[in-house]
């Protein structure tokens, strides 16, 4: 019996530490690649510790949140890295697992590359079509993934905030005669989260009467980055949607989550996104609507 109470042990290490290390779960955003180039969708991506390169076979990772955390909220990142890279630890696992601790799930995304060497792709189409199949293959399996269809968001940092305004202020509705059940979905976001966003992708002209709240969140001396920032602010109050904005003094760019930074306030930001979070409903399972106020 010793033996057998030994190996059965044994086989339950084994069974926690596997579940513990889990690959998370990559899902490409077509099963046949990505429309007009399917024949690169094979070509292995280039990674290293914190950056992912040659991305030709779209995808997200998806975190869930604990099972005891779980809200139903949802967040879509997408990781900065100037359109040549992902920053993809820093900027996005770390992210996901900043966000399931809140209960959210998160999905992160990994998009082609228009400034990456030789790339194909168009700054202005590739991206934003990854985001936008991203949201709405999110939204197609909200109810295996128990989401609350009120309370999918998308969260970006850098260049990665520029594909995030690609998204939000883009035509959302679905093709209603796709033969593709996920080309039909609507691929809107409830918020939107953009840390130090770039220029491209900021709506010259007004936002959407509907544009989602926003949290925008930059420093002072974060050259090229703050305008972007102002100019959202400004559009927004035109509209009369809500918004918060943060700005630090210092901090400069690619802080990530701030677990790298001397500094107080930049080490300590995410906890100003969780309150903002909470404070607009998107962490309570009762679904809580934002209005104007």
């Amino acid at each position: 019996m010793k033996a057998l109470t030994r190996s059965s042990c044994a086989l339950l290490t084994c069974a926690i530490t596997s579940l513990a290390f889990a690959e998370p779960q990559v899902i490409p955003l077509w099963e046949g690649g990505a429309p007009g180039f399917e024949n690169r969708r094979t070509e292995p991506e280039e990674a290293r510790d914190y950056w992912v390169r040659n991305i030709h076979n779209p995808s997200i990772t998806v975190f869930p949140a604990p099972k005891d955390k779980a809200n139903g909220a949802a967040v879509l990142i997408i990781p900065g890295g100037g359109h040549r890279e992902l920053v993809f630890k820093a900027e996005g696992v770390d992210a996901a697992e900043f966000l399931n601790n809140l209960g959210v799930t998160a999905f992160v995304l990994k998009h082609r590359l228009a400034r990456e060497t030789n790339s194909p792709y168009s700054l202005q189409i590739h991206p934003r079509q990854d985001a936008q199949r991203a949201t709405r293959l999110i939204r197609s399996r909200a109810v295996g993934w128990k989401l609350d269809t009120n309370r999918i968001g998308v969260m970006g940092f850098s260049a990665g905030g520029e594909v995030a305004a690609l998204l939000v202020y883009s035509p959302t509705a679905g093709d209603t005669n796709s033969v593709d059940s996920i080309e039909r979905m609507d691929c809107h976001v409830d918020f939107q989260i953009v840390i130090y966003p770039g220029p491209l992708g900021v709506p010259t002209g007004p936002i959407p009467a509907d544009a989602p709240p926003a949290f925008f969140l930059v420093a002072a001396d974060d050259r090229g980055h703050v305008e972007p920032v102002l100019t959202q602010l400004e559009k927004y109050r035109e509209a009369r949607r809500p918004v918060e904005v943060h700005l630090y003094a210092k901090g400069g760019h690619g802080f990530n989550m701030g677990r790298r930074s001397k500094l107080a306030t930049i080490k300590t930001w995410p906890q100003r996104l969780a309150d903002w979070l909470a404070d607009n409903g998107f962490l309570n399972p009762a679904t809580t609507t934002v209005t104007n106020k």
